[in-house]
């Protein structure tokens, strides 16, 4: 028979006490074989030193351990996170919090305390990797990528045209990379260079397709305040466009992608239980808002990571 443990075992004596089981404090600790006196402080109102150590947390123990298995499942996706993503998701839960605790802030120092209480988790520094130098020297990182996507895809048993990948470029308005042209025979440059205008407006697009080759519209970025419909009448109805002040994306814009264009266009085209979410790192797609987001609608997101690998 498995032995009950003592605190357990005080729990339960309280109880029998409260209820009027026992005629004494001495008789309750007896029959539940508890220490008279610890049974007699707490039954004064002293707290166990477990919970006294809780209490004294700016997090409950539910909450480090909600955002512990975060952060595991952040890095098995191929994000480890920061920690100031860390810090932001801590300060979160205790905003959610029936009664938020509006003059509890947490720091650095929490979160290296916090870690120091959960030995699954660590913090290393990342370094630097060039990425064409990964592509063609590194099978090992290759080959574990494939792993990664392999292993998410059976776990959740995630059909083929479930499986898209988002990416974001961007390009300066009216300047080309490379076009072929006509220049005089006598030109020594081997390279003939186009002089490009400077000053041109930024633009971002959000583009995704799926393993099935179907695309979704785009979202298209452009740096300003206010744009008037009109600007875009030629523009197809399910493009999307957003503003931003540089006309690069940012935690909302991505937020925004996520919400009205990636569900919006794929919810009622799910062939299985779960879609597969492949992203680049960008910090606007690493928010804890965009994940929630995920895990309510059955997203799984995967990270590429393109500049910097855990050392």
């Amino acid at each position: 028979m498995t032995e009950i443990p003592k605190e357990k075992r005080l729990e339960l004596a309280i109880e029998a006490f409260h209820k009027g089981q026992f005629p004494s404090k001495t008789a309750c600790a007896k029959a539940f074989d508890v220490p008279p006196r610890t049974l007699m402080t707490r039954l004064d109102g002293t707290v166990s030193r477990q919970h006294t150590i809780a209490n004294c947390r700016k997090l409950s123990n539910t909450e480090e351990e909600s955002l512990k298995n975060w952060i595991l499942d952040m890095d098995k996706r191929g994000l480890p996170l920061q920690v100031s993503n860390v810090r932001h998701l801590a300060q979160l839960l205790l905003s959610a919090r029936s009664k938020p605790s509006k003059d509890i802030s947490i720091s650095e120092k929490w979160v290296s305390r916090f870690i120091q209480r959960h030995p699954e988790l660590k913090s290393k520094y990342t370094r630097q990797y060039d990425y064409q130098r990964a592509k063609c020297e590194d099978p090992e990182l290759i080959k574990g990528w494939f792993n990664r996507v392999q292993e998410t895809i059976l776990r959740y048993g995630i059909a083929e045209q479930d499986i898209y990948n988002m990416d974001e470029t961007g390009f300066q308005m009216g300047v080309a990379s490379t076009a072929k042209v006509i220049c005089g025979s006598e030109t020594r440059d081997s390279h003939a260079k186009s002089i490009q205008p400077g000053n041109r407006e930024w633009i971002t697009i959000i583009i995704a397709i799926n393993a099935s080759g179907h695309a979704l519209p785009p979202q298209i970025i452009m740096a300003g305040k206010k744009h008037q419909s009109q600007w875009y009448s030629a523009i197809p109805k399910e493009y999307r466009i957003s503003l931003s002040d540089n006309g690069w994306t940012n935690d909302i814009l991505g937020f925004e992608w996520l919400q009205e264009m990636f569900e919006k266009h794929t919810a009622s085209q799910t062939a299985g239980r779960y879609r597969l979410l492949i992203l680049d790192g960008h910090s606007s797609h690493a928010t804890a808002s965009f994940d929630q987001f995920c895990t309510e609608r059955r997203i799984i997101p995967l990270y590429m990571c393109h500049g910097a690998l855990l050392g």
